[in-house]
């Protein structure tokens, strides 16, 4: 048995992982689907959300569980993935990023995600200063996230789908080879992503070397158009 940790992306909640789990835990894994601070039921002010805080709430869970976990980053949030292995590599059996920011230390997601220039996103981004978080408009879900998904995961997204702090994107990651560098990594890139485009995907997991690179012909969300095929990656990775 496996226990997985599943961290959704930005302005999502644990609702991105509702197909993955029934087959993760028919399998007989342990699986956590987690609402970050300030998202999904979490009712954290997002304006205290800090990377710092919400990856000591990771290992909080990860203290809590015996044995080893596999952490699943998606999107923005591989930062979080890659930042609780530094502080407790001890734990992290496997790190898997599915179409995520995998982030040398030093370097923040907005000093990669600025590259990505051809991403559809940004234009439909509205930013709330005052709180200094960030939401996405509706208006690109559907091309940006869901292309390849069915019509009720769209609609289920415009009630869903929430703001997000903006700080934690411009925080420098603070990673070690000795801490981060000891725990395995894998990634899946999604090819036909308009999000994290295939270009940023690639350019991030050839700077910073994963064991192995998975290629799955989907949009932004395979969780959502392709739940067995992203779960018998997930197999394959921890068979391994």
């Amino acid at each position: 048995m496996t226990t997985f940790i599943l961290i959704h992306g930005s302005w999502h909640s644990s609702w991105n992982w509702h197909r993955v789990v029934p087959i993760l835990e028919k399998q007989g894994h342990k699986v956590f689907a987690i609402d970050l601070p300030g998202m999904g039921r979490d009712k954290t002010p997002i304006e205290e959300v800090t990377l710092k805080t919400t990856v000591e709430q990771i290992c909080t869970l990860i203290d809590s569980i015996d044995g080893k976990v596999v952490l699943v980053g998606h999107s923005k949030n591989g930062i979080m993935i890659s930042q609780a292995a530094e502080y407790r590599p001890e734990k992290i059996e496997k790190l898997i990023y599915l179409a995520a920011y995998l982030i040398p230390n030093g370097k923040t997601q907005a000093d990669y995600s600025l590259q990505d220039v051809n991403g559809v996103l940004k234009p439909y981004v509205t930013r709330f200063p005052e709180t200094n978080s960030h939401t996405l408009q509706p208006e690109i879900y559907k091309e940006g996230l869901y292309h390849d998904c069915d019509d009720s995961i769209f609609q289920m997204a415009k009630m869903i789908l929430s703001h997000e702090s903006a700080i934690t994107a411009n925080t420098p990651m603070q990673l070690t080879n000795e801490n981060f560098g000891s725990v395995p990594r894998y990634y899946i890139e999604c090819t036909e992503d308009k999000a994290v485009t295939p270009f940023i995907q690639q350019k991030m997991y050839t700077e910073t070397v994963c064991e192995k690179v998975y290629q799955m012909q989907t949009s932004h969300s395979p969780f959502f158009s392709k739940p067995q095929e992203l779960c018998d990656i997930f197999f394959e990775i921890i068979a391994n």
